[in-house]
């Protein structure tokens, strides 16, 4: 029996998580290297503290947020670590997605949403159409010496 997947999966999966991850990983360096962390969390801090938010939620969440959307999406461009980075990344829209609704109520989803989808259609994909990527090479290396 031959098991192949077709070239179309295996692109699709590869142009999402590299999609995916040059999104976050751009937005990220936004925040740590260009705008600042203190910038981002005196922006967010203002609206959140009007609606009776502590100092400390915005603190951290501005930390977590701008460092986990740099880190992970480096990581899911070159594909290493993938779901792990997919979980930090879904709980960091997670987090936007709950501030923004503290701070209005009806708001605008247009940066979260797409991201969402991408994240998620990366998640219920099987794993064998994600073969380009450092994760995939991993595996073959490590299956190559328990092997041989």
């Amino acid at each position: 029996m031959s098991f192949s997947i077709p070239i179309r999966e295996i692109d699709a999966a590869f142009i999402a998580r590299v999609f995916l991850g040059f999104l976050f990983f751009l937005q990220g360096y936004d925040k740590v290297f260009r705008i600042g962390v203190k910038q981002v969390i005196e922006t967010i801090h203002t609206p959140l503290s009007a609606k009776g938010i502590p100092a400390i939620f915005s603190k951290t969440g501005a930390y977590f947020t701008s460092y986990v959307e740099l880190i992970c999406g480096a990581l899911l461009i070159i594909g290493f670590v993938k779901y792990y980075c997919l979980y930090l990344l879904g709980f960091d829209l997670l987090f936007a997605a709950i501030a923004f609704g503290i701070v209005e109520p009806v708001w605008d989803m247009k940066h979260i949403f797409p991201r969402l989808v991408l994240l998620i259609f990366l998640l219920i994909i099987p794993s064998q159409w994600d073969v380009i990527s450092v994760d995939y090479a991993w595996s073959l290396i490590k299956f190559i010496k328990t092997t041989f």
